[in-house]
């Protein structure tokens, strides 16, 4: 049985408050893999990225995710982990995937300056872009799509709560 919830979706959607306010309605442990990268890389995302590159930090970004052991857990992913093969496989095997969809306008408002925030965003790269080339990989690999665009914090815990507890009885 899956014993994680894995929070997915762009930058600036939500996944780190939400997932702290829905692990504590669970009774569930919460664990955001930004900062486990950080911690292991004892940087902060953006220097990872300005030092050793995007394509390295994606490697590593990875690997900290298919390395992730969670029981009874929230995982709030970082916005490109749906890059990583091996990692989503890993965390769609222990959790159910949940893609908290907003629509780009609430996302460009959210995210501001898109360095500080360690974006993983090649040079070209708009933030329509990047919108465009991650929502099919986010459907993809999601098995619940929560449209959360008009949803407060809480509001999409409890409703992320509500639709697994009608797709399974120990949540």
């Amino acid at each position: 049985m899956k014993k994680n919830i894995v929070l997915i979706g762009m930058p600036g959607c939500g996944k780190s408050t939400v997932g702290v306010v829905l692990a504590k309605i669970l009774g569930y442990q919460f664990l955001d893999s930004d900062l486990l990268i950080q911690s292991q890389e004892k940087r902060i995302l953006s220097e990872i990225i300005r030092e050793e590159g995007l394509d390295r930090f994606l490697l590593i970004e990875e690997e900290v995710n298919a390395g992730i052991s969670a029981e009874s857990t929230v995982i709030a992913t970082g916005g490109s982990v749906i890059y990583g093969k091996k990692a989503m496989e890993h965390l769609k095997k222990n959790g159910i995937v949940v893609y908290l969809k907003l629509p780009l306008q609430d996302i460009a408002v959210r995210l501001g300056d898109l360095t500080d925030r360690g974006v993983a965003l090649r040079p070209e790269q708009t933030l329509a872009d990047l919108y465009a080339e991650r929502v099919p990989l986010y459907e993809l690999y999601a098995d619940i799509v929560l449209e959360a665009g008009s949803l407060s914090i809480s509001e999409t815990a409890s409703e992320i709560r509500r639709i697994i507890k009608e797709k399974r009885a120990d949540v």
